[in-house]
C-alpha cells in the first residue's frame, strides 16, 4: 500500500470514528445497562426520564459547543445557571409574568457572557482565567442576591416544563432542547456566523487575515453561549421548582465533557450539534444506569470523572492523529 493510500485510509478512519464514535459509545452503554437491568432500564418510561435528565446539560452544551468550536472555554456556565434560577424566582416573587421572568433570566445570562467576552477581547485575557473568575463571582452574586437560601415562588406554567406526560411522553423541556438543537445546527452550517466560528477556532490569525471580525465574533460567541446556559437555567428552575444559588455546582464539567465526548476538539475548529447531544445522552445514560444498579453517588461521581478523563484522552488522540496526516 502506497503512502498516499495509507494516509487516505487513516484520514477516512479518523473521520468515521469522529462522526460515529460517540453514537457507538451511546449504543454500547445502553446495551450494557439493558443487559444488567433490562426490566427497569430498557423501558419507554425510563427512556423518557433519561431524555428529561439530559435537557439541562444538553441545552447548555449547545451553547458550549459554539464556544469550544470557536477555540474558547466557559467555566462559568454552572454559576450562570444558579444565578438565573434565582433571578427568575425573584422576578416571579415580585409579580412578573412567567414569560417575562424567563426572558429576564436569559437576558442576565447573556449579559454575563458578554462581560466575559469583553474581558477576553478587550484586555486580551485567557478565556480559562476570565471564566474561572466569573464562575466564583457569579456564584457569590447568586448567594448574595438570594440571601444564601432557596427561593420558591408560586407555581406557574414554567414549573410544568419538566413534567413528564402520560405513558412516557416527552416533556416540554425535551422538545425545547430538540428545537434549539436544530436551530443551532442550521446556524453553524449555513450562516456566515457559523462559518466565522469554525474559521476562528481553526486558526485565529488566518481568520483575521481573511476578514473575519474576530473580536465581534468572540463577543457574540460568549454572549450566545451564556444565553443558552440561561435557557438551561429556565429548565433547571422548572426541575427544582425554584431558585437555588447552590444548584448546578460542578455542572460546567459535565457540560464541557458532553461536548468533547461528542467529538468537539478543545483546541477549536471541530464539533457538531448531533455529537454534543449524543455526548449529553451518554452522561445521562451512565447516571441513570448506575442508579438502576443501586450504585452510590460516590461510584457515580467516579464513573463520571472517568468519562471526563477519557473524553480528554480521546481529544488528544484525535489531535495527534490529525497532526500525523
Amino acid at each position: 500500500m502506497s503512502d498516499s493510500q495509507s494516509t487516505a485510509k487513516t484520514s477516512w478512519l479518523r473521520h468515521v470514528l469522529t462522526a460515529f464514535g460517540p453514537l457507538l459509545g451511546l449504543v454500547a452503554v445502553g446495551v450494557l445497562f439493558s443487559a444488567l437491568r433490562y426490566e427497569t432500564f430498557a423501558t419507554r418510561d425510563n427512556f423518557a426520564i433519561i431524555l428529561q435528565q439530559t435537557t439541562v446539560i444538553g441545552v447548555a452544551a449547545l451553547g458550549m459547543t459554539i464556544v469550544i468550536v470557536a477555540g474558547g472555554i466557559d467555566l462559568s456556565v454552572g454559576s450562570i445557571i444558579a444565578l438565573v434560577t434565582v433571578v427568575i424566582a425573584l422576578l416571579l416573587k415580585h409579580g412578573a409574568p412567567p414569560l417575562l421572568a424567563a426572558l429576564g433570566g436569559v437576558g442576565v445570562a447573556a449579559l454575563c457572557g458578554a462581560i466575559s467576552g469583553l474581558l477576553i477581547t478587550r484586555l486580551r485575557l485567557l478565556p480559562f482565567v476570565v471564566t474561572l473568575g466569573m464562575m466564583g463571582a457569579l456564584r457569590g452574586t447568586a448567594k448574595f442576591v438570594a440571601n444564601e437560601q432557596p427561593i420558591y415562588p408560586d407555581e406557574t406554567w414554567l414549573n410544568r416544563l419538566m413534567q413528564l406526560g402520560t405513558r412516557g411522553s416527552l416533556s416540554g423541556g425535551v422538545w425545547l432542547m430538540l428545537v434549539l438543537a436544530v436551530l443551532v445546527a442550521l446556524a453553524m452550517r449555513y450562516t456566515r456566523f457559523g462559518r466565522h466560528v469554525f474559521a476562528l477556532g481553526s486558526n485565529e490569525l488566518t481568520a483575521r487575515l481573511c476578514g473575519v471580525p474576530v473580536e465581534r465574533v468572540k463577543l457574540a460567541v460568549y454572549a450566545l453561549g451564556a444565553a443558552f446556559a440561561g435557557v438551561a437555567a429556565v429548565l433547571q428552575f422548572a426541575y427544582i421548582t425554584g431558585g437555588d444559588p447552590t444548584t448546578a455546582a460542578g455542572l460546567e464539567l459535565n457540560i464541557i465533557a458532553a461536548v468533547v465526548i461528542g467529538g468537539a476538539s478543545l483546541t477549536g475548529g471541530q464539533g457538531t450539534v448531533t455529537g454534543t447531544l449524543v455526548g449529553a445522552l451518554i452522561m445521562s445514560v451512565v447516571a441513570n444506569g448506575c442508579t438502576k444498579l443501586g450504585l452510590s453517588n460516590s461510584v457515580q461521581e467516579i464513573v463520571t470523572g472517568g468519562i471526563i478523563v477519557a473524553a480528554t484522552i480521546l481529544d488528544r488522540l484525535r489531535q495527534r492523529a490529525s497532526s500525523q496526516v
